[in-house]
């Protein structure tokens, strides 16, 4: 919950009013800062059924510009792959004596890695990985042969998302720092890519909703009719 100083601080605007992207960039960069450097976060609300799974809406996507935060990165790989997880960046790697580490629950990463070969190995930490919403998926790019890239596109800034409940896609593109243009175009790429998952089964308005804020500010609405 924001303090009432900052509240004070925040530019006067209707939270409900309807900006241009440009618009509600500037708000977001125009807020008081914080005592740390905060996410830009973007939500958008998508008009699916999200109870069917044929209208479930996940990927990733490697934004043109860093998110510039470090994100640890374990490959549950072996052999030559390992050797292109360490090249890459990863900073924890192996296999059985990474399911003996985080058998208990003690995650120390963000994104795990893999190959479609090892993917029967990592699934012994279903249980662990699952409900965090760690577990390597093809579609989020995470299992993968190529792990080189993987890695990389995780160290760069990917960005990960999936339908939640009342079919709400949510995704961090951007940190406070950012300059305009480049938030901008993070922007941009991701609603991009929202647009392309669009599920063939899905009817009517696709992009209902589009809100951008930061982690402690407040949600700033996107005209739709951009995208």
């Amino acid at each position: 919950m924001k303090n009432t100083k900052y509240k004070k601080e925040l530019p006067t605007l209707d939270l409900e009013k309807v900006l241009s992207v440009d618009e509600a960039v500037e708000m977001v960069t125009s807020q008081p800062k914080r005592k740390f450097v905060e996410s830009v976060d973007v939500a958008v609300s998508l008009g699916i059924d999200p109870k069917k799974s044929d209208q479930n809406v996940r990927g990733s996507l490697t934004l043109p510009h860093s998110l510039g935060k470090d994100v640890k990165v374990v490959a549950f790989v072996d052999g030559e792959k390992a050797t292109e997880a360490k090249s890459a960046g990863a900073d924890f790697i192996g296999t059985d004596e990474l399911l003996e580490k985080y058998k208990d629950g003690n995650i120390d990463f963000d994104v795990a890695v893999t190959t479609p070969s090892m993917m029967k190995v990592v699934s012994k930490l279903a249980k662990v990985l699952g409900p965090k919403g760690l577990m390597p998926n093809p579609k989020s790019g995470t299992v993968t042969e190529n792990i080189e890239k993987a890695v990389k596109d995780v160290k760069h800034g990917q960005v990960r998302f999936k339908t939640e409940k009342e079919g709400i896609v949510q995704g961090t593109i951007a940190n406070s720092e950012m300059d305009k243009t480049k938030l901008t175009e993070n922007l941009n790429s991701f609603m991009a890519e929202i647009k392309r998952l669009k599920p063939a089964s899905s009817k009517g308005i696709y992009i209902k909703d589009i809100y951008l804020s930061t982690t402690m500010g407040p949600g700033y609405r996107i005209d739709v009719s951009q995208f």
